[in-house]
């Protein structure tokens, strides 16, 4: 169907790939994978036509529709909900407008004989052809049924779309998506920032509604569940794998062993060879046999072991003093922003060293509850911190409170204490900062990383209660490892928010659902609790499609 023909990107003479070649194929559901900084997202915009490559072309029959969602959503902050959603429409209504101006050119113009008059008429004509081969559609009728298919209300189609959160916005983009009826679609990262029925949908849609797709995330269930191959990039060209992500993983490895295997057989080769050149170099009868092997060295080429990050980090939270034995304890409260009620009369207590999920889709309270926990908002009824309970609170926006002024590496020294201080480069290496990324100043970071070193940052303050609010967004999977074998291993209390499924999958022992301004609380683990969530969700988007 589309076609990557020997595609190259080079910055400054350094290629990023060269020569890449493979083809997508209708209702082929790819995860693209590999380290940061490979390419991943660079070779996905080039095969949206965002960017171009240095080398090669994208190929694909003329009618074809390619959607692309990027990792920053461009949703933009002057329209309301239709309007943005609409713009799905707009090659379609730019092609009548242009019709209509052409036209009516055509009624003032009197030089019918002219070179001019002609290329209008063709103009005219061409896109004539291609406007009316579009069937007949009823624009608003579809933007009102995709819309309302998505879960939002006719009440919302006028709302401006900064009123919304972030997984709402991401549906805005999906609606667009479904509404230009893609022969192919990109997604890079779309599970960042969504709530879990938000991802529930989205395989649904992928897996049953979608045709061709290919997707960049490090949310593993996800991947795990809607690809059936995996392109890995990696040291500048691909491998491909008919196979999902668990499966490509064992496949890589039995790759990189065939490697290692390849490898240490060429270079005992290579030893042997040139033990015999020099041995016979100055033997007459053995000339033409020492030039032979010479030219076989010449023209060998040389066993390549695939990289791979095999550093392995240990970390454990630092010590604290034990807190009392119910460290946070909610009892009566409501909150509400003027006519909006967020939750009321929500009772919730949690013991020492409990491990607990707050989820529910976006705005339902989930932040809100965190908020009146660390005090920063006012709510009715009572907030209580246990006794000696020592909170460390990563919240969504924790990257913007660090200090720009000082480096990578000050920012974690200045906190570290005891024996973690011999660990602070391995630790920053886990989190992707490593070599000369130490010493750059937090100012030049990117979003991203700044994310991760807020993540370092408190992964070194000795706390007994942790609060973490969508804590692996912009973390890779082997940082999202780190961190949460770190927090397994935390003997303190924990309370988590996240749409990661994988992540959450055997760190939370309750689960306090927030829906419909109340908050329930489930004696069951995250994984008990998403089994049987599931079915219901999606019979609930079924009856919205319908």
């Amino acid at each position: 169907m589309i076609s990557v023909n020997g595609i190259a990107v080079e910055f400054g003479g350094e290629a990023l790939f060269s020569d890449v070649n493979f083809v997508i194929n209708e209702n082929d559901k790819i995860a693209l994978m590999g380290k940061n900084g490979a390419g991943k997202s660079t070779m996905m915009k080039i095969i949206a036509g965002v960017n171009a490559p240095t080398r090669g072309t994208i190929q694909s029959p003329e009618d074809t529709v390619i959607a692309y969602l990027p990792q920053h959503l461009l949703t933009e902050d002057n329209c309301t909900v239709f309007e943005e959603a609409s713009k799905a429409f707009g090659g379609i209504f730019e092609m009548k407008t242009e019709m209509d101006r052409l036209n009516s050119e055509l009624e003032t113009r009197t030089d019918y004989e002219s070179q001019e008059y002609m290329d209008i008429i063709t103009k005219v004509s061409d896109l004539g052809e291609k406007f009316y081969a579009i069937e007949e559609i009823n624009y608003d009728a579809e933007v009102e049924k995709s819309l309302l298919g998505l879960g939002f209300k006719r009440g919302d189609f006028l709302r401006q779309t900064n009123e919304f959160s972030g997984g709402w916005r991401m549906r805005i983009e999906l609606a667009k998506i479904l509404l230009q009826k893609p022969d192919l679609v990109l997604l890079d990262e779309p599970t960042n920032h969504i709530d879990i029925e938000s991802v529930i949908w989205l395989e649904d849609f992928l897996m049953n509604k979608a045709k061709a797709v290919i997707v960049i995330s490090h949310d593993k269930t996800f991947i795990d569940t809607i690809t059936n191959r995996t392109i890995e990039v990696t040291m500048g060209r691909i491998y491909d794998y008919k196979a999902n992500y668990s499966h490509y993983l064992q496949l890589r490895e039995d790759r990189r062993l065939a490697q290692i295997k390849a490898y240490k057989e060429q270079q005992a080769f290579i030893v042997d060879t040139k033990l015999f050149i020099d041995k016979f170099k100055g033997t007459f009868s053995k000339t033409n046999q020492v030039n032979s092997r010479k030219r076989m060295l010449d023209k060998l080429e040389l066993v390549e072991i695939d990289e791979i990050d095999t550093s392995s980090l240990n970390l454990r939270f630092p010590p604290s003093e034990r807190s009392g034995d119910t460290p946070i304890h909610v009892k009566d409260m409501s909150k509400s922003y003027g006519e909006n009620i967020v939750f009321k009369d929500a009772n919730m207590s949690i013991s020492r060293g409990e491990k607990v999920s707050f989820v529910g889709r976006n705005g339902e309270g989930k932040s809100t509850m965190i908020k009146a926990i660390m005090g920063q908002i006012d709510f009715k009824g009572t907030c209580e911190l246990g006794h000696n309970a020592k909170v460390g609170y990563f919240a969504q926006n924790q990257a913007s409170l660090l200090d720009e002024n000082i480096t990578v590496f000050e920012t974690v020294d200045n906190i570290a204490e005891g024996e973690v201080r011999k660990e602070m480069k391995n630790i920053l290496g886990g989190f992707m900062f490593g070599g000369d990324a130490i010493d750059k100043k937090v100012s030049f970071l990117s979003g991203g990383e700044k994310t991760r070193l807020a993540m370092v940052k408190l992964l070194l303050e000795p706390v007994n209660v942790l609060i973490l609010d969508e804590p692996t967004n912009h973390l890779d999977l082997k940082s999202k490892d780190v961190l949460k074998q770190a927090l397994k291993s935390f003997d303190g209390t924990l309370i988590l928010v996240s749409h990661d499924r994988d992540f959450l999958e055997g760190l939370s022992q309750k689960v306090f659902e927030f829906k419909n301004k109340r908050i329930i609380e489930h004696f069951e683990t995250i994984d008990e609790f998403l089994a049987r969530n599931r079915v219901e969700n999606l019979k609930q988007i079924d009856l919205m499609d319908n």
